[in-house]
C-alpha cells in the first residue's frame, strides 16, 4: 500500500545520546496545506525539514530586569478573552490562579531548583508578544455580528445559541453539571473543537468524555503542554515537539549544560501540581507566519519547523497556558486543573526529527488521569505489561533477537521461526480456501516503477536506493506496484476477475534508528499482503469475504476488534460518481457483516476509501493490524485495463479496483502482540515448544528419547530433557519454558508404552497426570493442532 511521506533530511552529526533509544514514534504529521489558517499538527516525528535542521543552541541569557515581569505574567492575562476564564466565571471550576513563575527550593533528590531564577528572558518575550496579538484578535472578534445560530446533538436534539458568543461548555453546562464537568472536547461538525471556543455558525456537536479515544488524545496532548511548561520553567530549555501518544505523551527538549535524570521526576510532578492546581486556561491564537517566526525567535527547532511547514502568506495557530506559549494545533483542555493526576514515567535520548545526523534532545514521557485512582490502575496495567514485554519474553524463551551489525532487522532463532512459520502457513491454508494465488515477486525494481506508482515522489526518504550501472534501484517497501506490473504484463479479461494475489515477499523501510522499537518498528519484514483485482460491481462481495476472513483469524486468536469506514477526503482523486458508489458497497459489506461499525467521514485515503480494523488484546490495548483499502489510482497509472464482455465504442475496455488487504499485517508485528497477548503461554498448534519428555531416573533416558523422537518424526515440536539435573529441577525448567505439557517417564510408563502427561494450563496434573499410551496421546496431539484451540486440553 502507499506509504507516508517522510521528507526529513539530514544533516550535520549531533552531539553523542545521552541515554537509550526512545520508544517509536507515530508516523510524520502531514504538511498543512496552503488553506487560508495551515495548522501543523503535533506529532511524534516532528514535520519533515525542508533545510538543514539546526544544531543546539544554548539558551539565551536572562536578564534580571525580566525576572518581575515574568512572574507575574504567568497569570492569566485579564484582557485575555480566555475560554477557560469563561469557564471559572460561570462556575465551572474555580478562577484560575497565578503561577508562580520563579520559585525556588528544591524537590526530591535533585541538586538543581525547582525552577530557574531568574527564568529565561524568551518567556517574557513571548508574552509579551501574545498579549499584543491577543488583545487585537480579541477586538476582532468583538466586532464579529451575533446572530441566531442551533446547535443539534447526536440524539437529534436541538439547543438555540448565539454566533460568536455560545461554546460547546455553554451547552454541556444546560444538559447537566456532571456532563460540563466530565467533557474533556468537543466536535463540532466532526472537527475537534476547543469548549470554551464559540460557535461560528450552526452546526453539529458532540460532546467527548476520556473514554472516547480523540478526547483521552486531546486530554494527554494538553498534558504534555503541562509538562513543557514544568521543563521550560526548571531547565531553561528549548522545547522541540510533545505529542500524545498511544499510551500518554512526551516533551522533547534541547539542553545545555547537562541531561535528564531520575532525580528530576520529583521537581518536575511538583510543578505540573502547582500549574494545574493553578488551573491555567488555554488560550488560542491565530497567528501568521511573520508573527510566529519573531515569537520563537529564540528557540531554533521552532523557528526551523515553521519555515518548513507553514506555507508563506499563511498562518496556524499557538496556545497558552500561563507563562508557555507553543506552535500548536490544538484544541485542547479548557484549563490546566483538568488534569488531576499526573506522573514522569520514563526519560530518554531522542533526536531532532528522528533523525541520528540531528542534534541530540531529551525526552521526557508522561501519562495523566482526570481521577487519581485511574493512574493507580494504569500503573498497576504497566507492571503486568511489563512482564509480558515482547523483547522480554523473546529474550528468555530464544525466540529472537535484534544486532547493531542490522538495526531493525530481526533473527529469529529456530523456535521464533517456528511461531513466523506457523503463521505464514495459517494464511496459506486459508489463500487455498479462498481463492487466493500466492505469488512471488521481485525485492529489488528500477526507481522508474515507484515513479510510476507514485512512491518515488512522496516516499523515497523512507527506501533504501542505490545505483547499479548507472541506474537508481530501492528495495521495495511495498508489494502493490509489482503486482500491477503483473496484472499488466498482458490481456486480462473480466473472466478472470477477481483476480487475488498474495505474497509475503520481503519489504524494507527506512526508520530512522530512533523510531526502532524490537519487533513493533523494523525496517525488515514480512506482510500477508494481498491485492483483489476486481470490477466495481464485485467490490461489496469481495469486501464481505474480507471481513470474513479476518473473523476468521481474529478469532482463531481470541482478539475482538472493531470496523471504521473512512470515507471520501477533500483531497481526493477520481470521480465522485466512483467513490459514492464504492462507499456505498462498503457500507453494504459492513451492514451485512453483523459487526457494529463507525463512520469515520472524510479520513479515507486520497485514492480510496478504506475499512480501519482495530483489534484489543488481553490488555484491552488497540492495535491496528489489518487493513481493507479500496483503490482507484493505481489502475490509472499503470494503465491496467480488462476485457469487458459488452460491446461498443468505450465499453469494451474498463480500468479494474484494486483492494489492499493485510489481516496480519507486518508478521513481525503481530509475533510481537501474540507474544503479549499470551505472555509466553502459546496456544498448541502455535507454540514452538509443545512437549518435553522427562525421565525420573537416567535408567529411563532411552525411552525418554524413542518417545520425544516418535512424538518428533509425527510432526510435533518435542524435546527430551535428559540432562543431570533433579526431577524437580527439570520440571521447573519445563514450566518456566512454558512447554504446553510436560511428560514423565519411568518404569510404569515404560512397561505400558505410555508417558505421565502434566498440563501447564491445568494445576490440578502438577503432582501427578493422566497415565495415556503414546498411540492415543498421537492421536489427541493433532487434534489439539488441528483445531486451532486456545485451550490446553487433550
Amino acid at each position: 500500500m502507499p506509504g507516508k511521506q517522510n521528507n526529513n533530511k539530514k544533516p550535520a552529526a549531533p552531539a553523542p545520546a545521552a541515554a537509550a533509544s526512545p520508544k517509536p514514534a507515530p508516523a510524520t504529521a502531514p504538511a498543512p496545506a496552503p488553506a487560508k489558517t495551515a495548522e501543523p499538527k503535533a506529532a511524534a516525528a516532528a514535520p519533515a525539514p525542508a533545510t538543514a535542521a539546526p544544531k543546539a543552541a544554548a539558551p539565551a541569557s536572562p536578564k534580571k530586569a525580566a525576572e518581575a515581569k515574568i512572574a507575574a505574567s504567568a497569570a492569566p492575562a485579564a484582557a485575555a478573552a480566555a475560554p477557560a476564564a469563561k469557564e471559572a466565571k460561570k462556575g465551572g471550576d474555580a478562577k484560575p490562579k497565578a503561577a508562580k513563575a520563579a520559585k525556588g527550593g528544591k524537590a526530591g533528590d535533585s541538586a538543581y531548583p525547582l525552577e530557574m531564577n531568574p527564568p529565561p528572558e524568551y518567556i517574557q518575550h513571548r508574552i509579551e508578544m501574545f498579549e499584543r496579538l491577543k488583545s487585537k484578535s480579541d477586538e476582532e472578534i468583538k466586532k464579529k455580528p451575533r446572530e441566531p445560530i442551533t446547535i443539534t446533538l447526536p440524539d437529534g436534539s436541538v439547543r438555540q445559541g448565539t454566533s460568536w458568543e455560545t461554546t460547546p461548555l455553554d451547552i454541556a453546562r444546560g444538559i447537566s453539571k456532571s456532563l460540563a464537568e466530565r467533557v474533556i472536547i468537543s466536535k463540532v461538525n466532526n472537527v475537534l473543537w476547543d469548549l470554551g471556543r464559540p460557535f461560528e455558525a450552526s452546526c453539529n456537536l458532540q460532546l467527548l468524555d476520556f473514554e472516547n479515544d480523540e478526547a483521552r488524545a486531546v486530554f494527554w496532548h494538553s498534558s504534555a503542554h503541562i509538562l513543557g511548561e514544568a521543563c521550560e520553567r526548571h531547565y531553561g530549555c528549548h522545547l522541540c515537539i510533545g505529542p500524545p501518544i498511544d499510551d500518554g505523551f512526551y516533551y522533547e527538549m534541547a539542553l545545555k549544560d547537562r541531561s535528564v535524570s531520575q532525580t528530576d521526576y520529583p521537581a518536575l510532578e511538583k510543578l505540573a501540581s502547582n500549574i494545574a492546581g493553578d488551573k491555567q486556561p488555554f488560550e488560542r491564537l491565530v497567528l501568521s507566519k511573520d508573527d510566529l517566526l519573531e515569537m520563537f525567535k529564540h528557540n531554533p527547532y521552532k523557528v526551523h519547523i515553521i519555515k518548513d511547514k507553514i506555507p508563506d502568506g499563511t498562518s496556524t495557530t499557538v496556545y497558552r497556558c500561563g507563562p508557555l506559549i507553543d506552535l500548536c494545533r490544538g484544541p485542547h483542555v479548557p484549563h490546566t486543573g483538568r488534569v488531576k493526576a499526573f506522573s514522569v514515567m520514563k526519560n530518554s535520548a531522542s533526536y531532532f526529527l528522528g533523525d541520528a545526523k540531528n542534534d541530540s534532545l531529551q525526552r521526557i514521557y508522561g501519562v495523566s488521569f482526570p481521577d487519581k485512582k485511574q493512574l493507580a490502575e494504569h500503573k498497576k496495567f504497566l507492571e503486568e505489561a511489563a512482564k509480558r514485554d515482547h523483547r522480554k519474553i523473546g529474550r528468555e524463551q530464544e525466540l529472537f533477537f535484534f544486532h547493531e551489525l542490522s538495526p531493525g532487522s530481526c533473527f529469529f532463532l529456530p523456535h521464533g521461526a517456528r511461531i513466523y512459520n506457523a503463521l505464514v502457513e495459517l494464511q496459506r491454508e486459508e489463500y487455498r480456501k479462498r481463492g487466493f494465488d500466492e505469488v512471488v515477486t521481485p525485492n529489488v525494481y528500477n526507481t522508474k516503477l515507484w515513479e510510476t506508482s507514485g512512491h518515488w515522489q512522496k516516499y523515497q526518504e523512507n527506501m533504501f536506493s542505490f545505483e547499479v550501472e548507472k541506474e537508481q534501484y530501492a528495495l521495495k517497501p511495498m508489494n502493490c506496484p509489482g503486482h500491477c506490473v503483473m496484472f499488466g504484463h498482458r490481456t486480462r479479461s473480466y473472466q478472470e476477475l477477481p483476480l487475488r494475489l498474495a505474497d509475503f515477499g520481503v519489504l524494507h523501510r527506512n526508520e530512522f534508528s530512533g523510531a526502532l522499537s524490537g519487533l513493533t518498528r523494523v525496517r525488515r519484514f514480512q506482510q500477508d499482503d494481498a491485492h483483489i483485482f476486481c470490477m466495481v460491481d464485485q467490490i461489496e462481495s469481495e469486501m464481505e469475504s474480507c471481513i470474513q476472513f479476518l473473523q476468521h483469524i481474529y478469532g482463531i486468536f481470541g482478539f475482538t476488534f472493531s470496523l471504521r469506514l473512512s470515507t471520501r477526503p477533500e483531497s481526493y482523486l477520481g470521480e465522485i460518481e466512483v467513490w459514492d458508489e464504492a462507499e456505498k458497497r462498503l457500507e453494504n459489506a459492513l451492514n451485512k457483516s453483523g459487526y457494529p461499525w463507525e463512520l469515520n467521514p472524510g479520513d479515507g485515503a486520497f485514492y480510496g476509501p478504506k475499512i480501519d480494523i482495530t483489534i484489543k488484546d488481553a490488555l484491552k490495548r488497540p492495535h491496528q493490524c489489518a487493513t481493507i483499502q479500496l483503490d482507484f489510482q493505481l489502475p490509472e497509472r499503470f494503465n491496467l485495463t480488462y476485457r469487458t464482455s459488452e460491446v461498443g465504442e468505450g465499453k469494451e475496455w474498463k480500468r479494474p479496483v484494486i483492494i489492499h488487504r493485510a489481516i496480519l499485517g507486518s508478521v513481525e508485528r503481530m509475533i510481537a502482540i501474540l507474544t503479549e497477548n499470551f505472555a509466553g503461554k502459546w496456544p498448541f498448534w502455535l507454540a514452538p515448544r509443545q512437549a518435553v519428555v522427562i525421565p525420573i531416573a537416567p535408567a529411563f533416558n532411552d525411552y525418554a528419547k524413542a518417545v520425544s523422537q516418535r512424538l518428533w518424526d509425527a510432526g510435533f515440536y518435542v524435546e527430551a530433557d535428559v540432562s543431570e539435573f533433579t526431577l524437580n529441577k527439570k520440571v521447573r525448567n519445563a514450566e518456566v519454558a512454558h512447554f504446553n505439557f510436560i511428560l514423565i517417564v519411568g518404569a510404569e510408563e515404560m512397561a505400558a508404552e505410555s508417558v505421565n502427561v502434566r498440563n501447564r494450563d491445568d494445576a490440578g496434573t502438577k503432582a501427578k497426570g493422566e497415565m495415556m499410551r503414546v498411540d492415543e496421546l498421537l492421536v489427541r496431539f493433532a487434534k489439539l493442532k488441528e483445531s486451532k484451540s486456545l485451550q490446553n486440553q487433550l
